[in-house]
């Protein structure tokens, strides 16, 4: 690209007439996608193919989101750079311990007053690789056999996003089991990209140990193993068990309605405190209740 850059400058300026000392200010790279991993040193180069000028103006800006910010800029490391970059001749920039905040792109502007053209640029993407860390494994206890059961496996931080591989007593479980002579009659599947591992019928043999890992290009890393018991039908005891509440309920029902035949739970009779007097209609004062005798009024007629 950079040569066919100067063939057009040389083009343009001699068909003007025109044959300078210097053509053009051209800028190249060795690789304008870059990968680096976390916490190691990267350089990002900024290449001079052609230049007059003794002294050029050299910038490099950095494009996040579509927004730029300097990260060398009147000769000095600026931005989020300061303190962890400095520039090598001619115009690369070295990142002493890269971070997953500096993936972006960065863009290296050379500016060269006494070049026909003398303004160039050149644009490179760099990703940061992070390791993933140990995902959260969830593996049941205990199933049953013939049941379905699902192993999960998940980590959030590795870039690029992990791929998983899931571990019984400490083999690794193939992604196609149909092309394994030992795991031929199994019936689980692996969802690489999600972590999962579904058995769809679990067999006694699928009982043991389980660890998953998560890996991408930066490295890998893993959950502890975890137990999974696999238990066969217990048909007799879930018999008794029914049977054993059928006659729970039984008794509790007979007892009942023996206590409702015998009227425990009916009021029992008044006592005397209960009494009704009769009503007074005669004209004659009983006087109370608690009196052995009556009064005469004075309208008694013997």
């Amino acid at each position: 690209m950079a040569i066919v850059r100067l063939i057009a400058c040389f083009l343009l300026y001699t068909s003007l007439g025109h044959i300078p000392s210097s053509l053009c200010v051209i800028l190249r790279t060795t690789d304008k996608i870059v990968w680096a991993n976390e916490f190691e040193p990267i350089e990002l180069t900024c290449l001079i193919e052609s230049i007059s000028t003794n002294n050029p103006r050299i910038e490099w800006k950095k494009i996040k989101n579509g927004v730029p910010s300097y990260v060398y800029f009147q000769n000095k490391i600026a931005g989020d750079l300061e303190q962890r970059a400095q520039l090598r001749e001619p115009a690369n920039i070295l990142i002493y311990n890269a971070t997953r905040s500096d993936t972006a792109e960065y863009r290296c502007e050379v500016a060269a007053i006494d070049d026909q053209r003398d303004f160039d640029e050149i644009l490179i993407s760099l990703a940061v690789r992070v390791k993933p860390v140990v995902p959260r494994c969830s593996v049941p206890e205990a199933v049953t056999v013939g049941t379905s059961t699902e192993l999960r496996c998940l980590e959030n931080e590795g870039f690029p996003a992990s791929q998983y591989r899931w571990f019984h007593n400490n083999e690794e479980l193939p992604q196609d089991h149909k092309n394994s002579p030992k795991f031929a009659n199994s019936s689980y599947s692996i969802n690489p990209d999600t972590g999962g591992l579904k058995f769809r019928r679990v067999r006694k043999e699928d009982a043991g140990e389980y660890y998953c890992q998560a890996k991408n290009d930066a490295g890998h890393a893993q959950c502890p193993p975890q137990m999974m018991e696999v238990y066969d039908v217990d048909i007799l005891g879930i018999f008794l068990k029914s049977f054993g509440a059928v006659i729970v309920f039984l008794i509790l029902t007979c007892s009942i309605c023996h206590s409702l035949k015998r009227g425990c739970f009916s009021k029992k009779g008044l006592n005397e405190n209960n009494y009704n007097w009769p009503a007074q209609t005669d004209g004659v004062d009983y006087g109370d209740a608690d009196e052995g005798h009556f009064r005469h009024k004075s309208s008694f007629i013997i």
